[in-house]
């Protein structure tokens, strides 16, 4: 269920395989198994844990430009000051996904 969820997640966000195998911290081919449903991310593993993090990203993104895809990936292509960067590449490590997510929360609050 959360394999589908941060595929799709994923897609809607603009990465690409490569793209979050590295943010959830697996190889592309384990990437190509959960896209076809043959790998399982199992609960209370890392990838696990920063896939929830990734769809968080996207439900708050969601929420905050109302689900507007183009906005949405376009969001994850541009500088972002308050970031301190590109937040497509900053997901792509831990800290990076936290800080992201964690700003994305605070403007989500004050919509």
């Amino acid at each position: 269920m959360v394999g589908k969820a941060v595929v799709c997640a994923a897609v809607l966000l603009g990465m690409t395989n490569a793209d979050l195998a590295r943010t959830i911290g697996v190889s592309e081919a384990t990437v190509s198994r959960i896209r076809v449903g043959s790998y399982r991310l199992e609960s209370g593993t890392k990838p696990y844990e920063l896939s929830l993090l990734l769809i968080r990203l996207f439900r708050g993104l969601a929420a905050v430009m109302g689900g507007e895809e183009v906005s949405i990936g376009s969001w994850m292509e541009t500088a972002n000051l308050a970031l301190r960067g590109v937040p497509r590449a900053l997901v792509q490590t831990v800290t990076g996904l936290v800080a992201t997510v964690d700003y994305v929360d605070a403007a989500r609050t004050r919509v």
